[in-house]
């Protein structure tokens, strides 16, 4: 799916005014509502626009300890034990991933002894054969995306 500089000024004015009305995007990015609208509509079905929720804090939620938790499991058994981590609430992202292991999961806890117990469940899982976690201690970079909207933003000019 090809976005263009239209398309990149629309995402990052969802992504820095995500309250604002679709008259108001409109107007600031001075194109008719329905224009705006059928972009919209366009990045929905692509897959660009994944969601429209907010973005929630585990720390406000009573769980500020985060980890990466790499977890190995048997041959065969990578669909069913990612599928099981589904049913671990702490879990709050999964991936296959290539290198050490072949799961990677994004764990939030309420202290480290609770992030020991989902680790704990974790390595009970049928499947599993081991897991290696990392603590995050501070994060550098909050997740993102208008540096990479203005750079798709940027391509897409040159190439027009």
């Amino acid at each position: 799916m090809a976005v263009d500089a239209l398309d990149a000024r629309i995402l990052r004015l969802l992504l820095e005014r995500p309250r604002t009305s679709a008259r108001e995007y409109a107007r600031l990015l001075g194109i008719a509502r329905g224009t705006l609208q059928a972009r919209l509509d366009r990045l929905e079905r692509d897959g660009v626009i994944t969601g429209t929720g907010p973005r929630l804090s585990p720390a406000a939620l009573g769980h500020p300890v985060l980890a990466f938790v790499h977890i190995e499991v048997t041959q065969g058994h990578l669909d069913s034990v990612a599928n099981e981590l589904g049913d671990v609430p702490e879990i709050i992202e999964a991936f296959s991933i290539t290198g050490s292991g072949d799961l990677m999961a994004r764990v939030v806890a309420r202290d480290p002894a609770h992030l020991e117990d989902v680790i704990q469940r974790l390595v009970q899982l049928p499947g599993v054969v081991r897991t290696r976690t990392e603590m995050v201690l501070r994060e550098r970079v909050p997740y993102r995306m208008v540096p990479l909207v203005e750079s798709v933003g940027r391509a897409a000019q040159r190439t027009t």
